[in-house]
């Protein structure tokens, strides 16, 4: 199990590193991974006046499936 914590460690280490130096250097990284999920079909955008309300449907359950797929590979490696 301490396996495990450690790679998740260097894992979200290196996420914070990308992260930061995206913002550092001006690259996109992450700019084109936002376009890329926020025009789902599922994704609800509401638009009234000054108030934007956004739900990203499709997006939370990409990302809950992937997660939860690479959550179970790591398990059954480190088991």
């Amino acid at each position: 199990m301490t396996k495990l914590f450690f790679y998740l460690g260097v894992v979200f280490l290196l996420l914070a590193v990308v992260s930061f130096l995206s913002s550092a250097f001006k690259w996109n990284v992450f700019d084109n991974l936002g376009r890329l999920f926020s025009n789902l079909p599922g994704n609800i955008k509401w638009t009234r006046g000054n108030m934007t309300v956004y739900l990203p449907i499709a997006t939370m359950l990409i990302v809950s499936i992937v997660l939860s797929l690479a959550l179970n590979l790591i398990l059954k490696w480190f088991k």
